[in-house]
C-alpha cells in the first residue's frame, strides 16, 4: 500500500482531468493537477484533486517538471497535451509519462495514420491525391486538427477548388465523405495482460453539420450555411451485439500492427473514430492514441465496463487500475515511458 501511495497521477486541468483524477482517487492514489489561473476556479470545486500547481500557460509546463518529478508523479496525457504543447515538447517530457511516446508521430501525420489503419486491415475511407480524381463527396481534414476545427466539406470537384483558396492548413488529406452513423470506439489495450477491452462508445454533436440535418434539404438551399464540424458534446452510444465482433477485430489488428510498426506499439486508453454504413460496414476515419473526451460520458462506469468488473470503471479509472497492477508487479518500465 505505502508504496502504491507515495505515486501521484498527474495531468493537465484540460480535456478528460477531472475523469482522470477521479478515477486515480478511486484507486487509492493521490492526485496533483496543473492549472492555468482562468481553470483554478473549476478545478478547486473538487475534494479529489489534492494538489494543484498553477503555470501562467501551459507553454510553462518545462518549467514545474523537476516539481513534478520530486512529487513522484505520474503524468497521464490526454489530447489538450498535444493541443497546447506541440507533439516535440511531450517527447521531451521527463516525467514518467502513461503511453507510448512513439504513436505521436503516427497520429499526427494523415498518411502515415492511413497506412498504420490499412496495415492493419482496417477498412478506411477512399483517399483523393489528385482534386481532378474527386467524383464523390469529400471530407477535407488538415493535419492534427482538434475537436473538429480544420475540417471542410465538399460535394464535388468543383466546390473543392473553391474552398481550397481559402483553406489555411498547408497539409491536409482528401477522402471520401462516409454517409452512415458516427461512432467513436474507446478502447483500452493492457501490455500486462496483452487482452483488449472496449470501455464505452460515444457519438459526437458537431455544430452546425448536426443541426442542419435537422432541416429538409428543400429548406437548406439558399441559406448560405457552410457546414461546421466543431465538437460542442458527445452522446452515449451502445452498438447492436453483433456489430461488436466487427468492433473487436478492427482494435485487435490496430494493435497487432502498431507492435510492427513502432517501437513497444499502442498501449492505454485508444479511439477507433468510425461510420457505421447502412449495410453495417465500419469506415474508420481517424485513430486517437490517448484517452478521448467522449468517455467524460463514462464517470461512472458504462454498459460494456462492467462486463469486466464489479466496479463503476471509466477510462480515466483503468488507467490508474493498470498503474498500481504495474506497481504491483514490478512492471511500471512497461507502461510508462
Amino acid at each position: 500500500m505505502a508504496g502504491r501511495l507515495s505515486y501521484k497521477i498527474a495531468t493537465l486541468g484540460s480535456h478528460s482531468a477531472l475523469q482522470i483524477l477521479k478515477g486515480a482517487k478511486d484507486e487509492g492514489f493521490q492526485t496533483l493537477l496543473v492549472a492555468t489561473p482562468g481553470r483554478l476556479s473549476l478545478y478547486k470545486r473538487f475534494k479529489f484533486i489534492d494538489k494543484i500547481i498553477q503555470i501562467s500557460s501551459y507553454s510553462d509546463f518545462p518549467k514545474i517538471e523537476k516539481q513534478l518529478i520530486a512529487e513522484n508523479a505520474v503524468i497521464v496525457p490526454h489530447g489538450s497535451f498535444v493541443a497546447y504543447l506541440g507533439i516535440d515538447e511531450n517527447k521531451k517530457i521527463n516525467v514518467p509519462y502513461f503511453g507510448n511516446k512513439a504513436v505521436l508521430d503516427w497520429e499526427s501525420d494523415r498518411l502515415k495514420q492511413r497506412y498504420w489503419l490499412e496495415s492493419a486491415n482496417v477498412p478506411v475511407p477512399r483517399r483523393f491525391t489528385h482534386p481532378s480524381d474527386i467524383d464523390v463527396p469529400v471530407l477535407v481534414k488538415s493535419y492534427g486538427a482538434a475537436g473538429g476545427h480544420g475540417y471542410f466539406f465538399a460535394k464535388n470537384k468543383g466546390e473543392f477548388k473553391q474552398k481550397i483558396k481559402s483553406f489555411k492548413a498547408k497539409n491536409y488529406i482528401i477522402q471520401e465523405y462516409v454517409i452512415g452513423v458516427s461512432a467513436y470506439i474507446h478502447y483500452f489495450y493492457s501490455p500486462l495482460t496483452q487482452k483488449l477491452e472496449i470501455l464505452s462508445i460515444d457519438r459526437r454533436y458537431e455544430t452546425n453539420v448536426d443541426s442542419l440535418g435537422r432541416i429538409p434539404s428543400h429548406n437548406q438551399q439558399g441559406l448560405g450555411i457552410e457546414p461546421s464540424f466543431v465538437v460542442v458534446g458527445n452522446s452515449p452510444l451502445v452498438l447492436r451485439e453483433s456489430l461488436l465482433v466487427d468492433a473487436f477485430e478492427m482494435g485487435e489488428r490496430t494493435i497487432a500492427a502498431s507492435k510492427k510498426l513502432m517501437k513497444g506499439g499502442l498501449w492505454g486508453p485508444f479511439c477507433l473514430e468510425a461510420i457505421i454504413t447502412p449495410a453495417q460496414e465500419f469506415f474508420v476515419i481517424e485513430i486517437s492514441c490517448r484517452i478521448v473526451a467522449g468517455t467524460n460520458l463514462f464517470i461512472n462506469g458504462s454498459p460494456y465496463s462492467s462486463l469486466y468488473w464489479d466496479k463503476e470503471v471509466s477510462t480515466g479509472r483503468r488507467i490508474a487500475m493498470e498503474i498500481k497492477d504495474a506497481i504491483k508487479k514490478r512492471l511500471l518500465s512497461k507502461i510508462l515511458n
